[in-house]
């Protein structure tokens, strides 16, 4: 294979079998950022400001890094990569986020 075809900027429709990346390898930094996944959630966590005592306990516990932090502050959801999975319910002792959606 040749490295033209190791960008997946290179991959599209018009693309051979023989030609595809292998599944499961990175050959660029930061693609998470350009692929929206918050599509897949099925439960949506609901950010109650007014209960937050900004602890950030829920930050480095959510496998997606989408919640943000500005001035030491956490922020709303980044729904554009949030999958729903609920960690951030589990680790607030405040109670600050609770889940909607489809039970």
């Amino acid at each position: 294979m040749s490295d033209e075809f190791r960008s997946s900027k290179a991959i599209n429709l018009q693309s051979k079998w023989d030609e595809l990346t292998e599944g499961l390898q990175i050959y660029e930094p930061a693609t998470s950022v350009d692929t929206i996944t918050g599509e897949w959630r099925t439960q949506t966590p609901v950010f109650l400001e007014k209960d937050c005592k900004q602890c950030l306990l829920c930050v480095p516990a959510c496998p997606d890094s989408a919640i943000p932090v500005k001035n030491q502050k956490r922020l709303d959801f980044d729904y554009d990569h949030c999958k729903g999975c609920g960690i951030c319910v589990k680790v607030c002792p405040f109670h600050a986020i609770e889940m909607e959606g489809v039970e």
